[in-house]
């Protein structure tokens, strides 16, 4: 360590915020269909005076977009080959009604599976796929895989309850209004089982709620 310096007080912490996803395609106009089909969100079709094209596409809900482009000579943005990226994650709060989406815009995705053991399972070459969604409906247990036209690939996970520290306690939000609805219903569930267990109607359902949202979001016990 040079003289005079000094490890005792940490450099501030800088939001570090993962923007964009490059994907590698070998036909630009045929990639740009697949993903407007998708319902997702165009943001940019530009060619710059270098003579080259870049696209770029964001999913709904999400805070990070992907891009892919190539110059005019047909040569692509990244090095890497067409549909060599794989296990792209897409988050969603229902499994099943996003893949009735993604059936719905002609994609062939694949059935809602879930592992036998672990989680390998969710990527190509590994055994142990089990037909339908976890059987506990457990929050990261049930998927489902579709592919680009290049073949690169994508994985619908289920999230319903974060992992602790995954999501500030304090600032809790949804990215859609299905994100809401979703989080809503579990909430009703839910709040259905503790008028049970209370055995009269809980006339501050609205805080339960409110209370039960945050807690599942963060990861936290949620309330009985």
């Amino acid at each position: 360590m040079p003289k005079g310096s000094s490890n005792d007080t940490a450099p501030a912490a800088v939001d570090m915020k993962l923007e964009v996803v490059i994907i590698p395609v070998s036909n630009v106009d045929r990639a740009k269909k697949f993903y407007a089909r998708l319902g997702w969100r165009l943001d940019a079709d530009v060619v710059s005076g270098a003579g080259s094209r870049l696209i770029q596409f964001t999913p709904p809900g999400s805070g990070c977009s992907i891009q892919f482009g190539a110059s005019l000579f047909g040569t692509d943005v990244t090095s890497a080959a067409p549909g060599s990226l794989q296990g792209l994650y897409l988050i969603v709060s229902d499994i099943a009604i996003a893949r009735n989406e993604l059936i719905a815009h002609g994609v062939d995705a694949s059935e809602v599976f879930h592992c036998a053991t672990g989680y390998a399972c969710r990527f190509p070459g590994n055994d142990g796929r089990v037909s339908g969604p976890q059987p506990e409906r457990s929050s990261y247990g049930s998927f489902v895989s579709f592919r680009d036209p290049d073949g690169n690939g994508w994985l619908l996970q289920e999230v319903t309850t974060r992992l602790p520290g995954r999501v500030d306690p304090g600032a809790t939000s949804f990215r859609s209004a299905s994100d809401l609805v979703s989080a809503l219903r579990r909430a009703e569930a839910a709040h259905g089982q503790h008028e049970k267990r209370i055995g009269h109607a809980d006339p501050s359902w609205p805080d339960w709620y409110a209370e039960y949202m945050a807690r599942e979001q963060a990861g936290e016990e949620l309330p009985q």
